[in-house]
């Protein structure tokens, strides 16, 4: 079976894994520093090849873990 890969905004390589009908992985690829995630498909497209790179771009956002905050401590001497 092939997998949809994709290069994303910072030029990563990423590929996309269809896990089942509603969940979809991406994956990195080769040297890109990135973990891999799991996603849920857009309802309206079953399959990752008819997604263009700007949809695949906006689900790969979605799935990025929050930012840590950067809180300081108020006990903090």
């Amino acid at each position: 079976m092939a997998y949809r890969t994709f290069k994303d905004r910072d030029g990563n390589s990423w590929e996309v894994r269809q896990r089942s009908r509603s969940t979809w992985s991406i994956e990195p690829m080769s040297d890109n520093p990135g973990k891999a995630r799991d996603v849920e498909s857009p309802g309206y497209e079953k399959d990752p090849f008819e997604l263009s790179v700007e949809e695949l771009q906006r689900l790969l956002d979605r799935s990025a873990p929050p930012k840590p905050r950067n809180v300081k401590n108020p006990f903090k001497d």
